[in-house]
């Protein structure tokens, strides 16, 4: 997502994240598309899809209460778009044979949230891509969003490097598998020198949460190689830092007008 993102407080982080979405959708979203989110629960983004005038919307979450807020979500925005709304699991579930007529039909796919997750093991990527390869149109985009795992791993590494190059007598007291800033902490499992291309599991803890989230590493060119494999072509991974400054002046209409004008 962002090399910078762990580096700022978590409401930074969230305003960055909230943009993000709004420019992607801004982008992408247009009249009368067909838009499928995956992993929708929570019915956040609503508002966005409305703004964007789409057509039809399809809801797929692993949660049968995140699928009851994005429906509750839909009706309270007057059912403005049509809308059709599955519980199954995006990485382990085969949505080819449970939507039928409805595969093939959308203008863009996305996974704003928990598609690191889906890098638990080769598996679920795969399986999750070869979903989205169904449910796209000729022509159509995938756009997720996901941490930035090689600045993530950047700094572990350095990290531990620094810890093992001390003499025992000046090893401070710590985990060397950990990051730590004033703002977030990182904890691994378990150390490791190479990047695992799956299953690489994390903590991270900003400082005004109450627990920890648990996310896997996205290791970058298998999610190329496994999209190639389901039939995707490439087009731009791109951190949200630059992001953010190739679209500053969407960023500044968006953030000029009232939220959900």
């Amino acid at each position: 997502m962002s090399s910078q993102m762990v580096a700022k407080s978590e409401s930074s982080h969230q305003r960055l994240y909230d943009f993000a979405k709004m420019a992607l959708i801004k982008i992408f979203a247009h009249p009368y598309a067909t838009v499928c989110e995956l992993y929708c629960g929570g019915g956040a983004d609503a508002d966005k899809y409305l703004d964007a005038q789409i057509a039809h919307y399809i809801g797929i979450d692993v949660s049968s209460s995140g699928i009851d807020q994005i429906r509750q979500a839909w009706e309270s925005n007057r059912k403005s778009y049509t809308a059709d709304f599955f519980h199954l699991d995006p990485s382990a579930d085969n949505i080819e044979t449970h939507l039928e007529e409805k595969t093939n039909t959308a203008d863009f796919v996305c996974c704003l949230q928990h598609l690191q997750l889906c890098f638990e093991t080769e598996e679920k990527a795969r399986r999750l891509l070869q979903n989205v390869s169904s449910l796209l149109k000729p022509g159509g985009y995938f756009l997720g969003i996901t941490p930035d795992s090689s600045t993530i791993w950047a700094k572990y590494q350095k990290n531990v490097e620094s810890y093992h190059n001390k003499s025992s007598s000046m090893k401070p007291n710590i985990v060397p598998n950990c990051i730590r800033t004033e703002n977030y902490m990182i904890t691994f499992e378990v150390e490791e020198e190479k990047f695992p291309l799956f299953g690489k599991k994390y903590q991270l803890k900003f400082v005004n949460d109450v627990s920890a989230e648990t996310h896997c590493l996205v290791h970058f060119p298998s999610l190329i190689r496994l999209a190639r494999e389901a039939g995707l072509e490439y087009v731009e991974i791109q951190n949200l830092t630059e992001f953010y400054d190739d679209n500053s002046r969407l960023a500044y209409k968006l953030c000029s007008k009232p939220f959900g004008y």
